[in-house]
């Protein structure tokens, strides 16, 4: 007789390879290739790796906070009738139920800080969170998550996320940076229309046409879209669009997660005189401590020997950093390049800026709309779309292409400067469609800029910061790669996937994990990052789900010597 032990190694082996033949199974079935054998075990962890990711508001583990445990709330809009799934996990995981002091129609209608303790805001659908120490749904890191779950046949996942994305908009105002309270005050890049797109034709070619979705879908996007085009989300008079968060001081995310951030950035300022002007007051009775301008910190000024004494040092001054300076933090979290200095250092400025990045998806969104419009037969709308993203491209060429360059960079309209820092966001108008095939010839020849050895880097600036150099980043190589493809630039194209596919396969193979960035330099997931989040998050949905698109388009010949790269010497 079969011990019981034995018994339960053989279920165990059954499940692990039955994970691997639908691992193969969803890729070959998704491409016109057959399943690479020696991809078997990342395609597995993928495969696997999104009922890990996987977050429901029905589940004791997903709503019991694990960054506040003791104090799990559950927030519900105002007048939303608690739904019996709720009741019982109120009852089942002791977690309190609330519901927010107001209907909201868009960000920044309330004050947050007001609302105690901070806490989860439901969703009625099951999502994909970013990796594992994430309980919320993420606004752009979603659009590649989708990507993958579609490329991996997970249509229904897909669609819950995206209709948790109506949801939101619908009650909480806007697509969030994240489903949590202190999120309230801000959006994220925006990639709605993008999902709302993939999922149609994922609809389609399984066979269902729903036009009444579609319609729904058109007109939740194109009332978000709006939060975009007016102030304060405008760039002051050129018509373009920046990142503005309606928060003030310091953002709640970075005190819990970014140890000593704010006290770092004082210390920069204070020792970059120019800087300091703007963003560091000093204390004198008029700026007190307060939600605008965060904590004080004490700036010493020390005489540094040469001998071996300790250096003498004086207090100077106690400091607070400005309200200006919060706002431009919590903007370039909105941005999600948090941190990068593109925007200034730290990004400060990013409120001053309009960048490449947002208004190509705008241009995408009044695309995808004038699309859509048509699909459902209004005309009207359509020409209107057509019309807005005509002026967008006018004035995205006036503002952000620098010809000379060959590039495109942000535009500070404060100081009505274009700004030089290179930056891997140059290559969002191509993935657009924005630019013209001359424009994209000049993009695509200063690839060489940005490409080492693991893909692309996010910038060409080493500043500490986890947005800048030597990090990649798998939704910057997505859009880049895509962009080439768009213009007909496959060979670059090939060999940058490939290059971001084989670091990430190598590592997955070194340590049986997917990571959330990469040093493309070294081709590893060391990362030592001075600003930002320090860990590098294992997951990692957006990472999982470029690999799984990256896969697809690469020749056949390519996957093939990519499989027998991570099948080690024979």
């Amino acid at each position: 007789m079969i011990s019981r032990d034995r018994t339960r190694l053989f279920v165990k082996l059954l499940a692990s390879c039955l994970l691997i033949w639908i691992a193969l199974a969803a890729f070959a079935a998704s491409s016109d290739q057959p399943a690479p054998a020696g991809l078997s075990p990342i395609l597995q962890y993928i495969s696997s790796d999104w009922d890990v990711l996987t977050r429901s508001m029905t589940r004791c583990d997903s709503v019991v906070d694990p960054k506040l445990p003791e104090s799990s709330v559950l927030y519900l809009p105002a007048g939303f009738a608690e739904p019996e799934a709720v009741k019982k996990l109120e009852h089942d995981c002791k977690v309190r139920v609330e519901h927010l002091p107001a209907v909201i129609k868009r960000p920044g209608q309330i004050d947050v800080s007001a609302i105690h303790p901070h806490g989860l805001l439901f969703l009625p659908n099951s999502y994909v969170v970013p990796g594992g120490r994430f309980n919320e749904m993420y606004g752009w890191d979603s659009y590649f998550i989708v990507v993958g779950l579609l490329r991996d046949g997970r249509l229904d996942l897909a669609r819950d996320m995206v209709e948790n994305f109506f949801f939101e908009i619908e009650n909480y105002g806007t697509v969030l940076n994240a489903n949590r309270t202190y999120y309230l005050t801000r959006s994220q890049p925006p990639f709605l229309t993008s999902m709302i797109m993939l999922l149609e034709q994922a609809e389609k070619n399984a066979g269902h046409d729903d036009r009444q979705w579609l319609a729904h879908a058109y007109e939740i996007a194109a009332h978000d879209y709006e939060n975009w085009v007016r102030d304060p989300h405008l760039a002051d008079n050129t018509g373009l669009s920046r990142y503005y968060d309606f928060g003030a001081g310091p953002a709640p995310e970075s005190l819990q997660d970014e140890a000593g951030v704010y006290r770092r950035v004082t210390g920069y300022f204070v020792t970059h005189p120019d800087y300091a002007k703007t963003y560091v007051m000093e204390e004198d009775g008029k700026a007190q401590a307060g939600k605008d301008v965060g904590p004080p910190f004490t700036v010493q000024v020390c005489d540094v020997s040469m001998t071996m004494a300790p250096p003498g040092c004086t207090t100077a001054a106690t400091v607070h950093l400005s309200a200006d300076y919060y706002r431009g933090d919590r903007s370039m979290r909105e941005s999600g390049f948090d941190i990068s200095f593109r925007f200034g250092p730290y990004g400060a400025a990013t409120h001053h800026f309009a960048p490449d990045c947002l208004n190509s998806l705008l241009y995408k969104t009044e695309k995808d709309l004038e699309e859509i419009s048509r699909e459902l037969g209004n005309t009207t709308d359509a020409e209107k779309w057509q019309q807005r993203a005509a002026h967008r491209k006018q004035i995205v060429n006036h503002y952000l292409w620098d010809s000379p360059r060959g590039l495109y960079f942000d535009y500070n309209f404060e100081t009505k400067h274009r700004s030089t820092y290179e930056y891997v966001t140059t290559f969002y108008p191509l993935w657009a469609g924005l630019a013209s095939p001359e424009q994209a010839k000049e993009v695509a020849a200063n690839l060489k800029i940005f490409e080492r050895p693991g893909g692309l880097l996010t910038s060409t600036d080493d500043t500490g910061a986890q947005w800048d150099s030597p990090y990649g980043w798998a939704p910057l190589q997505l859009l880049a790669v895509e962009g080439l493809r768009r213009y007909g630039y496959n060979a670059d194209a090939d060999r940058v996937s490939y290059e971001f596919l084989s670091m990430v396969a190598e590592n997955y193979r070194r340590e049986g994990t997917i990571r959330e960035k990469y040093n493309v330099i070294t081709r590893s997931s060391e990362a030592h990052v001075i600003a930002g989040y320090q860990a590098n998050v294992v997951g990692f949905g957006w990472t999982n789900g470029v690999f799984l698109q990256f896969l697809h388009e690469l020749p056949k010949e390519a996957v093939e010597r990519l499989a027998k790269e991570q099948m080690g010497p024979q």
